[in-house]
């Protein structure tokens, strides 16, 4: 029996100004699954992930978390919710130690009491965290400071997390420890979604790929199956 979808988007259109950038996308985010976004720089991928947490108008069609409209909600009633975002840039305060970032990540009440035990799990899984937690955030690496965006949502407590270009500017072993991550903390529970340029992780980490082409779906399936496809191997994979 296929798992009830945590995040599900009906027909959605949303952009900017006048503009629409989403057309007509719907997709399913199963409760415990990793779910990929793929396509091309400006083909929409920040958009959706804007419209997901409030911060892009969307025009039409539906966003349902756990069968709630949440649509036209406000982000910070969002977040609430137990979304959480880890965008696109870091958005990370620079002039703040590692250890204050984190400790900003659990403003949510249901994160504050248990704060302690998710910053230990979050030092295990990024040590250098721990290992510099008096340093300003703003003299890390670019690595680091994804480890830190990432911890700092995951202090959070969120019931999905949705990462914007995760690997973006990464050397190849960061990547591959931060997916590592990312496959751990799913095997514990947690729903994912993640949008990428780098198609060959998300194909080798997801269950469930879409591919995001001018605002719209234009392939999605099981990963197996998009890795098999020669339009996939052709325009994503360099095959």
């Amino acid at each position: 029996m296929a798992a009830r979808p945590m995040l599900e988007i009906r027909n959605l259109a949303a952009g900017y100004g006048r503009i629409d950038v989403l057309r007509e996308v719907s997709l399913s985010v199963p409760d415990g699954a990793i779910v990929g976004l793929l396509g091309p720089n400006g083909a929409g991928k920040s958009t959706l992930i804007r419209s997901i947490s409030g911060l892009t108008h969307v025009r039409s069609g539906e966003i349902l978390f756990e069968g709630m409209p949440i649509q036209g909600c406000a982000p910070e009633d969002i977040v609430d919710m137990g979304i959480i975002q880890v965008p696109q840039g870091r958005m990370l305060f620079p002039d703040l130690s590692i250890a204050d970032n984190l400790q900003l990540g659990a403003y949510r009440k249901d994160a504050r009491g248990s704060f302690q035990k998710s910053l230990k799990q979050v030092e295990e899984y990024f040590p250098i965290l721990h290992e510099r937690r008096t340093q300003r955030a703003g003299v890390l690496s670019g690595g680091e400071q994804q480890m830190l965006a990432i911890g700092r949502a995951l202090v959070a407590k969120p019931r999905l997390l949705i990462l914007d270009e995760p690997s973006l500017g990464l050397a190849p072993l960061i990547i591959e420890s931060i997916f590592n991550v990312l496959r751990d903390v799913n095997a514990n529970g947690l729903t994912i979604l993640v949008a990428e340029q780098n198609a060959m992780k998300v194909l080798q980490t997801a269950e469930t790929v879409y591919v995001l082409e001018n605002g719209r779906i234009a392939h999605a399936g099981p990963s197996r199956q998009l890795a098999e496809d020669e339009t996939i191997q052709r325009s994503y994979l360099g095959i």
